[in-house]
């Protein structure tokens, strides 16, 4: 491995559990009015006071799990569910995509952030400031204001849209919010937000992790362990980005050594995978034991019963009372078992790596020469059964004869062709390679029919279909004719079955065994022998020869290289993954890109408010930090504004995942919040769904 792809190389992180924290100190703000401040987002809670210079945070995401030591039930939220493996697959989040619908889980995640603010009064005192998502449903905003007013007695409540209240704008400007499930695009007027000419698309973070982990199953369809939706989102946050001109960058990446210079290797921990060998081993040992125990008891048994019938006692009565007390009918019981336990013994011990059969003295016929008329019943059958014994015997005989008989044969073979090799390499070399030479080249020819019975207008599929209309035409003998002793004679030559072979061209003769086979005993011959002929040249590395741009694409690595087969390589998909927020329709959505809803919009202003919208263009949510995304947006503007109007240049959120909260706490701490909220005698005379209509919030049953 060089030095270049050892600095590309990454590790997936070890998720650490989370520490406990305990509540914090209610008594600052008891009886205070200080506004409560939630950012209700679907992968993190942020919530806290408008005083404070932080927000508490924690994944929006709950779980009820029965502990299985102490047979509890445990309600987990956030990031104690990591500590639970089997926590994991039963979590819910009060969000299903770009929707609240979960008040379950809504309710668990407001419990949780209510006792970490140490909040232990009977309700909660302080008016909210809470996000909703952009032309919310009114269902969900209805059933969010009961909760809050009937649950938890809050005086007022208020609704924003958290892509506003993290725009720095005090004027005009466009913002641009790449939300979990969805990406908005909002322009604001005289430092509101026009909402009513806002824009969403369905594509947002959590699709993008999913199209990049279902791209990583694709390509790497056998890999060791399994990917999980965290690491993809890790790989998608660290390794991706926006290309300013994504058909560039992938002619670029048409030259392997691109590829190879803007991968990014992904290395997976190994831990798993050695238990995983571990744990085997063990189990192998442990199965080797066992069978050297029984082995050993057998052993011991069988020594036992042969003493026992070596010492047989002359008083037959006696003996028959130590045969009893052994456990055996009559001594015929004994011998059997003996016997069994002498061939299992002997089957454990055979070592033989050839499996030839030891020497097996011949068992004795004694009924098979007696005439019938001298036996009994009991005697007759007892010599049909030695006959069939017999026959078994000497059927057993002959194919050892014939086994050892084809082994001296091999073995003279290997003589001669020793000699010959000794005597004259060159020409035994030789030989060997025009012999591989020609059965690849059978191969390959079977292989090119097989291929042209593909095309119905190929010269093979026509002959096929010539040699069924032939069959089907063929005259055969009438019934009649049969009756009178005529016999259809179709298969009396043995060329008349290779008319199958010819229908049937897919299906693997017996030929094409043989001739596979032939392949690998001359290509072993070679590679033992001689020093020019490597694997390179066998007809396995021939036939799976991939180009250079595959190969670096997903170089192989080699078999046992546990390291290697623990790596993803990140190359396309890097910037594939980010090119779906302009072309979603690669994903399968149908959908209009970032890029026409941004005409879209600015087409619904005049040409001076548009002039007064492109001077400021505001990107956040966690998709704004990856790079290239302002030159890509940049160049999309550009081309669909006029040649003499002014873009402005495009900033980006310094903090994405906290400018929504401040900006919801500076405006908290206004005059105004105190005008835009619904207050419970309000909520009991309007209902949840009725809002009062500002700047900052939805305009949809708005008042």
């Amino acid at each position: 491995m060089d030095e270049a792809e050892t600095s590309n190389i990454f590790y997936v992180p070890t998720p650490s559990l989370p520490s406990i924290t305990p509540p914090d100190s209610y008594d600052p703000f008891r009886s205070q009015p200080v506004p409560l401040i939630i950012d209700n987002g679907s992968s993190n809670l942020r919530f806290g006071f408008s005083t404070s210079a932080s927000p508490h945070s924690s994944p929006n995401i709950i779980a009820k799990y029965k502990e299985r030591k102490f047979n509890h039930s445990l309600l987990l939220f956030g990031d104690a569910i990591d500590a639970e493996s089997g926590a994991k697959s039963q979590g819910k989040t009060p969000w299903e995509g770009d929707v609240l619908l979960n008040f379950d889980a809504m309710e668990n995640a407001l419990d949780y952030a209510f006792v970490r603010l140490g909040i232990d009064a009977e309700g909660i005192e302080h008016p909210v400031l809470m996000t909703e998502r952009l032309c919310s449903p009114l269902h969900s905003r209805a059933l969010t204001s009961e909760l809050m007013f009937e649950q938890y007695s809050v005086p007022s409540l208020t609704y924003c849209v958290d892509s506003v209240m993290s725009s720095p704008f005090s004027a005009d400007g466009l913002v641009v919010s790449f939300n979990t499930a969805s990406t908005s695009v909002i322009p604001i007027l005289n430092g509101k937000g026009v909402l009513s000419h806002a824009k969403r698309i369905p594509w947002g973070t959590q699709q993008s992790t999913e199209y990049l982990l279902k791209l990583i199953q694709l390509k790497y369809s056998s890999f060791p362990t399994r990917v999980t939706s965290a690491q993809a989102s890790w790989m998608l946050h660290n390794f991706c980005s926006f290309a300013t001109d994504y058909p560039a960058v992938l002619r670029s990446l048409k030259i392997p050594a691109n590829i190879r210079a803007a991968e990014r290797i992904i290395q997976f921990h190994l831990q798993s995978l050695s238990n995983e060998r571990k744990q085997g081993k063990k189990l192998q040992e442990l199965a080797a034991k066992s069978r050297m125990e029984k082995l050993a008891k057998k052993e011991n048994d069988l020594q036992y019963l042969t003493n026992l019938k070596e010492g047989k006692s002359e008083n037959k009565r006696e003996w028959n009372h130590t045969l009893q007390v052994e456990g055996f009918d009559d001594e015929a019981a004994l011998d059997e078992t003996i016997k069994k336990l002498e061939a299992d013994v002997k089957r454990a011990r055979k070592k033989d790596p050839d499996g030839q059969d030891d020497v097996i003295e011949e068992p004795s016929f004694p009924l098979i020469d007696v005439p019938d008329a001298d036996l009994d019943e009991e005697g007759i059958k007892e010599k049909k059964k030695q006959k069939l014994m017999k026959a078994g015997f000497d059927a057993r005989a002959r194919a050892r004869r014939e086994k050892e008989k084809e082994r001296e044969e091999k073995e003279a073979e290997e003589r001669r062709e020793e000699e010959e090799r000794e005597n004259n390499f060159d020409d035994w070399a030789a030989r060997l390679r025009r012999e591989q030479e020609v059965i690849m080249t059978k191969i390959k020819e079977r292989g090119r029919r097989k291929a042209a019975l593909s095309d119905r207008k190929s010269a093979a599929a026509q002959a096929r279909m010539k040699n069924i209309a032939s069959l089907a035409a063929d005259e055969r003998v009438s019934k009649k004719k049969r009756k009178a002793g005529a016999e259809d004679m179709f298969g009396a030559d043995d060329e008349d079955w290779q008319i199958y072979r010819k229908l049937n061209a897919a299906a693997v003769s017996s030929d094409e065994e043989e001739e596979f086979n032939q392949l690998r005993i001359i290509e072993s011959k070679l590679l033992m022998h001689d020093p020019t002929f490597t694997a390179q040249h066998t007809h396995a590395s021939i036939t799976s020869q991939r180009s250079a741009l595959i190969s670096a694409c997903r170089p192989q690595y080699e078999e046992g290289d546990i390291e290697g087969s623990a790596r993803i390589h990140l190359n396309t998909e890097r910037w594939r993954v980010c090119e779906t927020y302009f072309s979603p329709g690669m994903a399968g959505v149908d959908s209009a890109g970032l890029g026409e809803v941004l005409q879209g919009i600015l087409a619904r202003f005049s040409e001076a408010e548009k002039a007064r919208l492109v001077k400021n263009v505001f990107i956040t949510g966690g998709p704004s930090q990856f790079p290239g995304l302002q030159e890509r947006l940049y160049g999309t503007l550009r081309p669909i504004l006029p040649p003499e109007m002014h873009l402005g240049d495009i900033v980006r959120a310094a903090d994405p995942s906290l400018d929504a909260w401040k900006g919801m706490a500076s405006f908290a701490n206004t005059d105004e919040f105190h005008q835009v909220g619904v207050t419970a005698e309000e909520y009991q005379e309007w209902g949840g769904e009725r809002i009062k209509r500002w700047w900052g919030g939805n305009c949809n049953s708005a008042v």
